[in-house]
């Protein structure tokens, strides 16, 4: 009814999944997704481009990364410096394969910021382009210069479509819709009539470009269930109609390189094995491998007991065909198998089955390995082609996995559908979001989760902050997302962003959460991938709400992309705020750099760029000083920070909330908030617990708190609040230690070395201890600003040794301010 159908307009993939408790699948485990939004372009290629100070002149470059019509390239010459990188568009840029300069008699000169780098420039291109391979010259010049490949497979196109239930033989089908590589496919000969009309994704290993059949042997036949529907003559007219317009309305042959690769089989006539329907992919049964057409191809049956039976269910297999398995899967795997119609008895047997049947069961070396490394996980969500009604797109939840396999439960179908079994590698399943993307309607699930049409700042869990800015530009939030559902293959698609795990995490993010996010995310649409790759990193920090917090859009900074409202869980409460991403792919790169810079975590932490042997911010081998130094003191300069929020220059003891008991600890500064700032930050606790207080200092904080409290260097014993850090392990109610004796430096603690550390440790009953610090790398700078919460964590010590750890480190920090701190 009416009703319905505006709830299913306003479905809303955010909020059913925090309605839900659920989680979306990975982009990355939906590989022909991946796949078919790349543009024929690959990293690692090389090209001859036009200078911009001398447009006369060309340098050779090398992709970095792809973008539907864009192109990130780097001349050579700057090796891993990232500086000056820069996008072009295909289809306007002055791009060349290799050799057109050698070929038009144009000049490859030096750019000039990398002249002095290169003294003998027929040297250096002769030792760059051995074994280079150079971009596709059809793809930067010509017709299909700057498309992406989906864009060629247009309404009218033809292709050829084997024919998988009786035979091999192909026919022509017409590209009737396209929707993100999935393909509505109509036999030729058919036009008026959509009655057997399929979809297929366009990576399907039956499908191929027109030609293919006769060039490995097979004969063009309509399939035998539309044959009676015209007669010889006219399918012979209309054959050789198709080859008169060849020319025009078939696909490029490349478009189809990336299509899975048909193994040789092993299968013989006769053999048993257990066997998924795929017209009804709801229960395995046992089947028979009817016939083998060639060492590619065989054809499987549903075994059928009953001697009345009018038809029988079959189709054409290869080695990697989905749903077939060995005898006995099932009883391995704990799952029910289905006997076949007509036998007696529901408690099926192998080997009674077997021996009634006189057959034997194919051996396991006839199917592929079955991995389980694919990144899903039960009760996540994605979206799923109805296997019923295949123009059906719906919601999906696994129920179950077993090996390489998911149990789908579709929700919204028009008819009630049981639980869908699909391989990991199905062309039929899709991330979420895929359907807007793609401008395809996505059955909603009955009780539709209406879009509430609001936008929010941060919030304290019981009250709720509307943000004028935010309502404001409401409508033009909506406009955007609309528009971006259809320009996914241009400009607006963002590149695959990795997350780069050796590169150092920052003092906000957890280290072993990162190692345990996926290699990659996207590509996509802009908006969707980032927002994607910013949730998985708020769920890998020590305090989501800190990281969203740092996130947050300041609302009185110019707003030059889109706002979209993140969402972070911590200690059993909620919060949300606005968040700025961009949308187009040209400043996808800067926006992930920037926004590790205000994470204070390696600038290539994560971004389009994959860190392979040794990042070029050399992150691993600087020290957590130095670190620091060049990265984290530019907190206090950082962009857009949210009104109200704490500042880096202020140094002073934190005031405890009342409701947490006092904890004491040794001397050190801590920051706080001004007590004039405005507190709309999530804190933890509704009132601000001091859940938020910050473990890492760096090195200008350390010499303006010396500034700050020369007036308090005598005394011998600090208290401090404890960081709340869900993963740090309980503290003793009340910890109070009394330094020993007074310790008597003979250098300055701020100038020493790795080495003087190390020797100042093996002088104390912490000499066990020196190897972690050596082993991190661990100056006189960074000694200083250790604390009994980073130490736990960095080093993963249990409380007592560090603590013991943490009592030199006072002695070192209270000698230093009563002898070096003037």
């Amino acid at each position: 009814d009416a009703g319905s159908s505006v709830e299913e307009m306003e479905f809303n993939w955010d909020e059913y999944l925090e309605d839900t408790g659920a989680t979306a699948a990975p982009h990355g485990s939906f590989k022909h997704v991946d796949t078919s939004l790349q543009n024929g372009f690959a990293p690692g290629m090389k090209l001859e481009v036009a200078v911009k100070s001398d447009q006369n002149t060309y340098w050779v470059a090398t992709i970095i990364t792809t973008c539907g019509q864009l192109l990130l390239l780097r001349y050579d010459g700057y090796g891993e410096d990232r500086k000056a990188d820069f996008w072009c568009d295909i289809l306007t840029a002055d791009l060349h394969p290799i050799g057109w300069c050698q070929q038009n008699k144009k000049i490859l000169k030096v750019p000039e910021g990398i002249k002095d780098k290169i003294p003998d420039q027929e040297e250096f291109l002769q030792r760059v382009l051995k074994g280079a391979c150079s971009a596709p010259a059809n793809l930067l010049e010509g017709l299909h210069r700057g498309k992406n490949p989906l864009d060629l497979i247009a309404p009218g196109s033809r292709l050829e479509l084997q024919n998988i239930r009786d035979s091999l033989e192909a026919w022509i089908v017409n590209v009737v819709e396209n929707v993100g590589g999935r393909l509505r496919l109509r036999y030729e000969g058919l036009e008026d009539s959509d009655k057997f009309d399929q979809w297929l994704f366009y990576l399907d290993p039956f499908l191929h470009q027109v030609g293919w059949a006769a060039q490995h042997g097979y004969s063009l036949q309509p399939p035998s269930a539309i044959r009676p529907l015209r007669s010889e003559a006219d399918w012979q007219e209309i054959l050789k109609k198709v080859k008169e317009e060849e020319e025009e309305s078939s696909v490029p042959t490349d478009l189809f390189k990336d299509k899975p690769v048909i193994g040789v089989h092993s299968f013989s006539e006769g053999m048993k094995l257990e066997a998924v329907d795929p017209m009804a992919p709801f229960v395995i049964c046992p089947a028979t491998v009817l016939k083998v057409y060639n060492d590619k191809y065989f054809m499987i049956e549903m075994d059928d007991l009953r001697p009345e039976r009018a038809s029988s269910q079959r189709y054409i297999c290869h080695l990697n065909s989905a749903g077939i398995f060995p005898v006995q899967w099932s009883l391995k795997n704990g799952l029910h198998l289905s006997p076949p119609p007509g036998y007696p008895g529901q408690d099926f047997d192998w080997a009674d089955y077997l021996k009634q049947c006189g057959a034997e069961a194919a051996p396991q070396s006839c199917f592929p390995l079955l991995t389980s490394d694919h990144g899903f996980k039960e009760n996540m969500k994605l979206e799923a082609v109805n296997p019923v009604d295949p123009e059906e797109v719906c919601i999906a939840t696994v129920t179950k996995l077993k090996d390489s396999y998911l149990w789908l439960q579709l929700e919204g179908s028009k008819k009630p559908v049981p639980e869908c079994i699909v391989s990991v590698e199905s062309m039929n399943i899709f991330p979420v979001g895929w359907c807007e993307t793609n401008g395809y309607q996505l059955r909603p699930p009955r009780k539709a989760i209406v879009n509430k049409q609001k936008k929010i700042a941060v919030v304290q869990p019981e009250k709720q902050i509307l943000s004028s800015r935010t309502v404001h530009d409401g409508l033009k939030n909506q406009e955007l997302n609309s528009s971006d559902s259809v320009v996914i293959n241009g400009k607006y698609c963002c590149p695959k962003i990795y997350f780069n795990h050796r590169c150092f995490s920052g003092p906000y993010l957890n280290k072993g959460r990162i190692a345990e996010l996926p290699q990659s995310v996207g590509p996509g649409n802009c908006v969707l991938v980032l927002k994607e790759v910013l949730t998985l990193l708020i769920n890998a920090a020590y305090k989501p709400s800190r990281v969203l917090r740092e996130l947050q859009l300041d609302e009185e900074a110019a707003w030059h992309g889109h706002g979209e409202t993140l969402k972070a869980k911590y200690k059993g409460k909620s919060y949300r705020a606005t968040v700025e991403v961009v949308r187009t792919a040209d400043r996808v790169a800067d926006f992930c750099r920037k926004t590790c810079i205000k994470l204070e975590c390696c600038p290539n932490l994560f971004g389009p760029q994959m860190v392979l042997d040794k990042c070029s911010e050399n992150c691993s081998v600087l020290t957590k000083t130095k670190y620091t130094h060049y990265y984290g003191k530019r907190k206090n300069k950082r962009i857009g920070r949210p009104p109200g929020g704490h500042s880096n220059l202020e140094v002073a003891m934190k005031k405890p909330n009342k409701r947490r008991k006092r904890r004491k600890h040794f001397f050190v500064h801590k920051k706080k908030r001004s007590s004039t700032s405005v507190d709309n930050t999530p804190a933890g606790s509704p009132q601000g617990s001091g859940a938020e207080e910050e473990d890492d200092q760096d090195e200008s904080e350390l010499s303006h708190s010396l500034a700050q409290d020369r007036d308090k260097r005598k005394r011998k014993l600090r208290t401090f609040s404890f960081s709340d850090d869900e993963n740090k392990p309980p503290s003793p109610k009340d910890i109070k230690m009394e330094v020993a004796e007074k310790l008597q430096l003979d250098s300055n603690p701020l100038e020493w070395s790795v080495a003087d550390v190390v020797r100042f440790l093996k002088s104390t009953d912490c000499a066990p201890l020196a190897r972690i610090f050596l082993d991190q790398e661990i100056d006189g700078q960074a000694l200083l600003l250790l604390t009994l919460p980073t130490v736990q964590e960095c080093m993963d010590l249990k409380l007592g040794p560090a603590i013991k750890l943490c009592h030199h480190i006072e002695r070192v920090k209270l000698a230093f301010y009563q002898q070096f701190a003037n």
